[in-house]
């Protein structure tokens, strides 16, 4: 089974006018590919209704199962004003391949078990106390979570729920050959190296190294991730791991979006 990787879409920040949408270049680069399924690992847009859209379309065009995880922008919902990210949550889990609290088995008997993650700081240099990190702000700048997500709980213990649900999906399908995927990075490998100016506090915000624990401790095979916009696979202790970010168009190398996505797009083979 061959399964197309990537993640940070951003649909409506990357529009053009006189180019496809986005959504239509990726099921251009599906098809070539001969994809049989498809793995977005979040910020599909900035708001859940546009990524919400986007999911439904590529399920219903492309003939093959479409597999999500929420990245932290389609929590923001800038559009329609929803503060409650709790809500936004469970309308993203409204989607059947969402895979947040919902793993799913593959008929080949390989499972892909997914969510959000967060972050808890353990990905932040140790010049930032806790205090800084927990401001949000630094160098004139604002981390945008800050502003538009609503927990109603603090960036840790959003960690802890996401890490706690995914180890216990993880210890329900111990023993099978596992995808795990999440939006938050899940090892250092994958943060902004050092020394930089401003990542050296903002890595704080890209994910937690505790993740790297649940692919040794339960032997999943690969790690998918998103959110930093790298385009990265590393291999640690027999997972390998990919970052398949398209990201902004600024940090596009090529022309058009669909040769973007050519260059972006990872694909598994789970035999």
């Amino acid at each position: 089974m061959k399964l197309g990787v990537i993640s940070d879409l951003h649909v409506d920040l990357n529009e053009l006018d006189g180019e496809p949408p986005i959504e239509e270049a990726l099921l251009e680069v599906a098809a070539e590919r001969g994809l049989d399924g498809l793995i977005i690992a979040g910020d599909i847009s900035n708001d859940m209704n546009r990524s919400l859209a986007v999911l439904h379309e590529l399920k219903e065009r492309c003939g093959f199962p479409v597999m999500f995880v929420p990245g932290n922008h389609d929590y923001w919902s800038k559009d329609n004003g929803i503060r409650d990210t709790w809500h936004i949550y469970r309308q993203l889990q409204s989607f059947e391949g969402c895979l947040s609290e919902r793993p799913c088995e593959l008929d080949n008997g390989w499972v892909v078990v997914g969510g959000s993650g967060w972050y808890d700081y353990t990905m932040g240099e140790p010049d930032y106390s806790f205090d800084d990190f927990e401001r949000m702000h630094a160098m004139d700048r604002t981390w945008q979570d800050s502003i538009y997500v609503a927990w109603g709980r603090s960036n840790r213990d959003i960690h802890r729920y996401f890490y706690e649900r995914l180890e216990r999906e993880l210890a329900e399908h111990q023993g099978k050959p596992i995808v795990m995927v999440t939006h938050m990075l899940t090892h250092p490998y994958f943060k902004v190296p050092m020394p930089h100016p401003q990542w050296s506090y903002f890595n704080a915000f890209l994910g937690s190294t505790e993740y790297a624990e649940l692919y040794r401790r339960y032997g999943v095979r690969y790690g998918i991730m998103g959110h930093v916009h790298y385009r990265k696979r590393h291999t640690d202790r027999g997972t390998e791991m990919i970052c398949a970010c398209l990201g902004y168009r600024k940090e596009w190398r090529k022309a058009s979006a669909v040769e973007e996505i050519r260059d972006c797009l990872q694909t598994i083979v789970l035999v």
